[in-house]
């Protein structure tokens, strides 16, 4: 059994960009919150053991970086086990929205407790321990329509030219996390990536997001520049800017907020796009 790692912290001083303004009512798409056991158990195949991240400090973030929303994806330790970020979101419910992960089997009570606390999505993570996988995409496709909400994936855009027809026919609105996933040495021209650039195109949302994760080069991360440039023109409507916060899994080390936002000068130059990928994308999806 692969040994499981305990991740750093991040970075405990947030704090926004410097190269430009965040907008009014910007939207962080993109953060988790932890707890730890007993109160939160950690499910026993992760791929990592992070430090808490509560609620307070999720806050503190978004106010530091000038996150006027925020959206809570489930995170992968605590697999179906939603109990915090519900809490989280009850607590904020103007301010902040979820992506929840789920089994199939959940009674119509309980699907209706999730979207009134405001979970607008399901998250299918095929990378890490703790998710739910492509293999009943149909049945979670079928179920997100029924509830109004989107699907979003963690993956590797790498395996996308083998499902590419399988996720086109889903019947709700789709998202893509992290750019893809994929490292930025396999190319800009990989099968994969094209194929995250069409499905993109004929509308797909992708999150500009995780440039710690996909980067070889490391921080300032400018060998990412040329994926996001070629995402955002697929689709200036579609994209989204997450922080990824707490950084999990981080091994060199957390991630500055400032760097990870300066980046989006050189990501989306252009100011109109920059709101719209803060601003009326997300407004839009996440129902703000």
């Amino acid at each position: 059994m692969p040994e499981i790692r305990d991740c750093p912290a991040p970075d405990p001083h947030p704090a926004g960009p410097t190269r430009y303004a965040v907008p009014p009512g910007a939207v962080d798409t993109h953060a988790h919150v932890i707890g730890l056991p007993p109160a939160y158990p950690l499910v026993a195949e992760r791929s990592y053991t992070p430090p808490a991240a509560p609620a307070e400090a999720y806050l503190a973030m978004l106010d530091a970086t000038g996150m006027a929303h925020g959206v809570l994806v489930q995170v992968s330790v605590h697999g179906t086990d939603n109990r915090l970020m519900l809490e989280t979101l009850r607590a904020n419910r103007q301010r902040l929205r979820g992506i929840a992960v789920i089994p199939l089997d959940l009674r119509e009570g309980e699907l209706a407790t999730l979207k009134e606390a405001g979970v607008t999505g399901l998250r299918l993570n095929v990378l890490f321990g703790g998710g739910v996988g492509l293999d009943k995409l149909e049945r979670y496709g079928a179920l997100a329509r029924e509830m109004g909400w989107h699907l979003q994936f963690l993956l590797d855009a790498r395996d996308l030219p083998g499902i590419v027809g399988t996720l086109s026919r889903l019947p709700v609105p789709l998202v893509f996390d992290h750019m893809g996933h994929m490292p930025t040495s396999a190319g800009v021209e990989h099968p994969g990536f094209q194929a995250l650039l069409g499905m993109v195109r004929d509308g797909a949302y992708v999150k500009l997001s995780g440039a710690f994760r996909v980067s070889v080069a490391g921080p300032p991360y400018a060998d990412t520049i040329s994926f996001a440039r070629a995402l955002n023109d697929a689709g200036p409507d579609r994209c989204l800017w997450g922080s990824d916060w707490p950084h999990v899994a981080a091994w060199n080390g957390p991630p500055k907020l400032p760097v990870l936002l300066d980046l989006l000068a050189d990501w989306v130059p252009d100011e109109d796009r920059r709101r719209k990928l803060f601003v009326d994308n997300p407004k839009g999806l996440y129902e703000f």
